[in-house]
């Protein structure tokens, strides 16, 4: 990747930034207090440099690591870490009130196998070392439905490239979307990468949600307005 490509795919966050608002109603106090409290705790260092060996970040042992971007309300991401304790999760989510939710999820189930970072993904994706992740998620991104702002999109040719270095080969990035033009977005994008594998054999394959698919609000909010989903896996080569 070149500078000039970096500079026209990588939207700086105060212009561009791939996620819209930052902050909703105001939190309540404990809300407040988690943000301070819990998040330093299990927020990312990122001025420091990631070990090679991700599994030290967590205080359980772990076996593999899972990112999911743009956590939203969490429950994906919450209903993943209970159910695949082995697996260590890294979230990331720059909506204040959806981290501060996840939190308290996070402090009542006592889970220890999440790690938090509240800003750009993209930094956490220039963080990581090459070839150490098992499975990205992006699920329900902002379809940033206007045509002037596709350019905001997280699918985009340099995104992917910083998700296929940190992919071991075999690792899955998972993507899904009640957006048609972004799904159509998503495929033309990863085929012309080549770095990666399609792996429906059918149609079925990509309407049926992923195994042990809990829903997430944006789901059910398509499912009301009348838009079906698409669940894309994609397997790094």
């Amino acid at each position: 990747m070149n500078r000039n490509d970096e500079k026209q795919d990588h939207p700086t966050r105060s212009t561009e930034a791939f996620f819209g608002r930052r902050k909703g109603k105001p939190l309540r106090e404990n809300q407040t207090r988690l943000m301070d409290e819990k998040l330093s705790a299990l927020r990312l260092a990122l001025a420091d440099p990631a070990p090679d060996d991700l599994r030290s970040l967590y205080p359980v042992p772990v076996e593999t690591i899972r990112l999911e971007i743009g956590f939203g309300g969490g429950e994906h991401l919450i209903h993943r870490a209970v159910n695949a304790p082995t697996t260590g999760f890294i979230g990331v989510e720059p909506f204040v009130n959806s981290m501060a939710k996840l939190l308290a999820r996070v402090e009542t189930l006592e889970l220890d196998n999440i790690r938090l970072h509240d800003d750009d993904a993209t930094v956490v994706l220039d963080w990581l070392p090459p070839a150490t992740i098992d499975q990205i998620d992006l699920l329900y991104p902002d379809p940033w439905p206007k045509t002037r702002h596709w350019k905001r999109r997280f699918v985009s040719d340099v995104n992917l490239k910083r998700i296929h270095r940190v992919l071991k080969p075999g690792g899955l990035f998972c993507f899904a979307s009640d957006i048609d033009t972004y799904v159509n977005w998503t495929l033309q994008h990863v085929a012309r990468h080549d770095g990666f594998e399609w792996t429906a054999g059918n149609a079925l394959d990509w309407l049926t949600p992923f195994a042990d698919w809990p829903g997430t609000r944006y789901e059910a909010k398509a499912r009301r307005e009348g838009r079906s989903s698409a669940y894309l896996t994609f397997k790094r080569l």
